[in-house]
């Protein structure tokens, strides 16, 4: 009875539920980026600052496994929606601004990190056809670069005139209004989206290493997201301890970088597009931000102005613009059927990235500083160009 109903209902309108889930992933962003762009008002480290993004990609890992599962049970919008209250728990714990509190902080927000992707995959993948998916997925996906310009733009005035806990106090309401926004679409959207398979740890390496190709891609990954996170993370406090921006000044050059991110999500598809090869964009990308992070490391704090602010969009174009053409790829890769499968298996290396950088970036700032840590992820990302190159050369023969 209830399925003939369904059957028998006007189709839901698509471009409500693409504000949506563009809206989650701004917010999920948004929220990433706080502590970031508030450190140098709040007093926050390096190491404080990493061991927050270690532990939300850490639990984002994890939570990556069960979204699906969440999603087929109470649905995308549902799904949404507890997204959001993770983001007021996280940022709640984060109003106590101490060492354990920003910990506690990262660990909830990887709870809205990991099943945000699963639940607007299944809606919109549900409500677009097979040839408007890349154009509405790309517009998707400018929802990170989206909470990036916003927390970079906005979130620094709050915490020098009012205080950091007014920062977070703000994305607090930002998730709230997500949040009854969300519950009041759900009804429109509410179906069983069809079933999505699990894969285990195991399953997700066997996937990638049945296909070098693949498993390229999943290697560039790790060095590619890794610089990405910690451009977000660390460019701020990298901006006020060395390159001598006020803390307003670093996040309006931050939020430069993340529109040529946002620009680039965009552009790099038309570029491989006309070349014909995502793969060679990829190259280009990898290279273009190691070649970014190593100027910015070893001369950052010789350059003027404009120099240095012209450095830093061609570091997000690159660092933050990758991923769409990234993901293209994994899609063209895939065997039929399978594209969301194996979307998941690669991620859990980009996922692997995230985790990794900021441990690696706490690790070596006491010894080489922030200009130090660009230096070292800079030679990772060029390892990873490398990597897809060597595979592509292979390819050929």
């Amino acid at each position: 009875m209830i399925a003939a109903k369904q059957a028998s209902a006007p189709a839901a309108p698509l471009w409500p539920a693409v504000a949506a889930m563009t809206a989650l992933q701004a917010l999920v962003s948004l929220a990433l980026f706080a502590p970031g762009v508030v450190a140098p008002r709040a007093g926050l480290g390096i190491e404080q600052l990493s061991l927050f993004s270690t532990a939300a990609f850490t639990i984002s890992l994890v939570s990556s496994f069960w979204g699906g599962t969440l999603v087929q049970r109470v649905g995308s919008l549902r799904v949404a929606a507890l997204c959001a209250v993770a983001v007021c728990a996280g940022m709640s714990l984060a109003l106590f601004e101490g060492g354990w509190a920003l910990l506690g902080a990262g660990l909830m927000l990887g709870l809205a990190v990991g099943p945000e992707t699963p639940a607007s995959s299944a809606l919109l993948g549900r409500l677009v056809p097979a040839e408007k998916r890349a154009m509405v997925f790309s517009i998707r996906q400018t929802g990170s670069q989206i909470g990036a310009v916003v927390g970079s733009l906005l979130l620094p005035p709050i915490a020098v005139l009012l205080a950091p806990s007014s920062a977070y106090a703000a994305v607090i309401v930002c998730a709230a209004i997500a949040f009854a926004g969300f519950e009041r679409l759900r009804p429109a959207y509410a179906i069983t989206p069809p079933a999505m398979p699990r894969l285990g740890l195991s399953d997700r390496l066997r996937l990638i290493s049945a296909d070098r190709r693949m498993a390229a891609l999943a290697v560039a990954s790790i060095p590619f997201s890794g610089m990405q996170v910690i451009l977000n993370t660390c460019f701020v406090s990298f901006g006020t301890s060395d390159l001598a921006l006020s803390h307003v000044e670093a996040g309006w050059v931050l939020a430069s970088a993340q529109g040529a991110g946002l620009m680039g999500r965009l552009g790099w598809g038309v570029v491989a597009t006309r070349l014909r090869s995502a793969r060679a964009v990829l190259v280009m990308a990898g290279v273009g931000m190691a070649v970014c992070a190593l100027l910015l490391g070893l001369c950052g704090p010789l350059l003027s102005r404009s120099i240095l602010v012209l450095l830093t969009v061609a570091f997000g174009l690159t660092a933050s613009g990758w991923n769409g053409v990234f993901i293209a790829e994994i899609a063209n890769l895939a065997k039929p059927g399978r594209v969301a499968e194996a979307t998941g298996a690669v991620l859990t290396a980009s996922f692997l990235g995230l985790v990794a950088a900021p441990l690696l970036v706490a690790l070596l700032t006491p010894r080489v500083g922030l200009g130090g840590s660009f230096v070292a992820l800079g030679l990772t990302a060029a390892a990873g160009a490398a990597v897809l190159l060597m595979e592509r050369s292979h390819a050929r023969e």
